[in-house]
């Protein structure tokens, strides 16, 4: 088979089930595009060629034996370079972390495992995950797909990339303030944030620990809801995860919306839109309605309170980490990144406290007006279109950092109250690239999220959009 571009997550996991392919052929296949338009669009870190193909082999062989085979069974994927796998590089889009050897696999790369993954390597990554356009200043911008001029979005760059491009089939992102959501919007690829501990952390270099949240980048919500079923089981041994059962998001992927409130904020996420931003929105919000839901217009809260308790406690946390090697080896780190840093060591520890304890109310405070009388939330990704390059690094430190920042508008504040939320793409702008709209749900109804995603994209073909690479 040739075509192996025009096939999704679910698409080759049932081409190999089948016997159509194997998961050698298109392991084959997926590296040799890797080393090829993944560097050309700065994807990559690490190719794992030998490992992966051993792996192949391995998994063709128990299914020639007869063995049952798992949900992922031979699915090439990759995984940001934060993600531990023992024995390889992970340097976390850094020159400090260079040569770092992980001792052991993260969890989330032991349930991949578990579930039948081809895992080939480690992909593009902003420093230290610390911007939300894909920039970084050693190893340069990941560059779009759709047109390499432009953000592709970070801080899981080269996921975004290695997706959009039919690179790979699935990759874990991170997010602590859009970072699985802006690669996945500015890519045209969908992308989950989980409910804050819903997948385990642990074995992922972390950013914001009260923040950070680990998740899948796919063409399709149903490609997540694979991906995210087999990430979700408790950890007993990461205090930061949930002990609710793993669920079965694919099974509820069944199209019927018919009475399902969506919420439509009067105010905030729906000040200052760009006009084919504004248009795609509507359109997806049209074609929902289409499907049965109820559209209903919802109140927003005090935006400005949660963000300013949001900037306290992702900087705080992150100066946390960084302190010890600010101090010692600041020469190695990128200006952005010491500059976004920077204000997390001058908030005393009552502010830091204060910003923590306000969390349940501000929680509540968002269902109370948000979500008061719908089941999902519909707002935008970001509020401009995908900015150039250009655009995010033009003008002094301080103007580039107020430029980057805002981009974050419309979705640091989730990770700040803990709700899942996805990006969905929704159509291709006048200036032929990717726009999406992000669904919020209450805390761990990804399953609602994922239903309303897979509904729209039954009737819409976005995400099977690719690039001309």
């Amino acid at each position: 088979m040739s075509n192996f571009e025009e096939l999704d997550l679910i698409g080759v996991a049932q081409g190999i089930a089948s016997k159509k392919f194997s998961s050698q052929e298109i392991t084959a296949w997926s590296l040799g595009r890797l080393d090829t338009i993944g560097r050309k669009f700065n994807a990559v870190f690490r190719i794992d060629h030998e490992s992966a193909l051993a792996r192949a082999r391995e998994l063709d062989a128990a299914q020639a034996r007869g063995a049952q085979l798992a949900p992922l069974h031979g699915v090439p994927l990759a995984h940001k370079d934060l993600v531990e796998v023992a024995g390889r590089e992970m340097h976390v889009g850094s020159k400090i972390l260079r040569g770092n050897i992980a001792k052991k696999n993260a969890w989330v790369i032991n349930e991949l495992e578990a579930a039948g993954q081809v895992n080939l390597g480690a992909l593009h990554m902003a420093e230290f995950a610390m911007s939300p356009t894909g920039f970084n200043a050693h190893y340069e911008h990941g560059l779009n797909p759709w047109n390499a001029a432009y953000a592709c979005g970070g801080s899981s760059s080269g996921s975004g990339i290695a997706v959009a491009a039919r690179l790979i089939f699935g990759s874990i992102g991170s997010d602590t303030g859009g970072s699985i959501r802006h690669p996945a919007a500015m890519c045209g690829v969908t992308g989950i944030k989980p409910t804050a501990g819903r997948v385990s952390f642990d074995g992922v270099f972390p950013l914001s620990h009260t923040l950070d949240c680990v998740g899948p980048l796919a063409q399709s919500a149903r490609d997540c809801a694979r991906m995210l079923t087999h990430l979700s089981r408790p950890n007993a041994d990461d205090p930061w995860c949930t002990t609710r059962n793993n669920q079965d998001y694919e099974a509820g992927l069944d199209g019927d919306i018919k009475g399902l409130r969506v919420g439509v904020p009067d105010a905030y996420y729906r000040e200052n839109l760009d006009p084919e931003v504004a248009a795609a929105l509507q359109a997806s919000l049209d074609v929902l309605k289409a499907r049965g839901a109820i559209l209903v217009n919802v109140n927003v809260p005090d935006m400005a309170k949660i963000h300013e308790h949001t900037a306290v406690v992702l900087t705080v946390e992150a100066a946390t980490v960084h302190h010890r090697w600010i101090e010692t080896r600041r020469d190695e780190y990128g200006s952005q990144v010491i500059a976004r840093t920077a204000p997390g060591f001058t908030h005393t520890a009552i502010r830091y406290r204060e910003a923590l304890d306000a969390r349940h109310a501000l929680i509540q405070d968002y269902l109370n007006t948000c979500f008061a009388n719908c089941d999902v939330v519909h707002i935008p990704i970001f509020i401009a279109q995908t900015p150039s390059i250009a655009a995010t690094t033009t003008g002094t430190l301080d103007e580039v950092i107020a430029t980057i920042s805002g981009l974050t508008y419309a979705n640091r504040a989730i990770n700040y109250l803990g709700f899942p939320s996805i990006s969905v793409p929704a159509g291709i702008s006048s200036i032929q690239m990717p726009l999406a709209f992000q669904l919020v749900g209450r805390h761990f109804e990804e399953a609602t999220i994922l239903k309303v995603a897979d509904a729209f994209q039954r009737d819409t073909d976005w995400h099977r959009k690719r690039p001309p690479v």
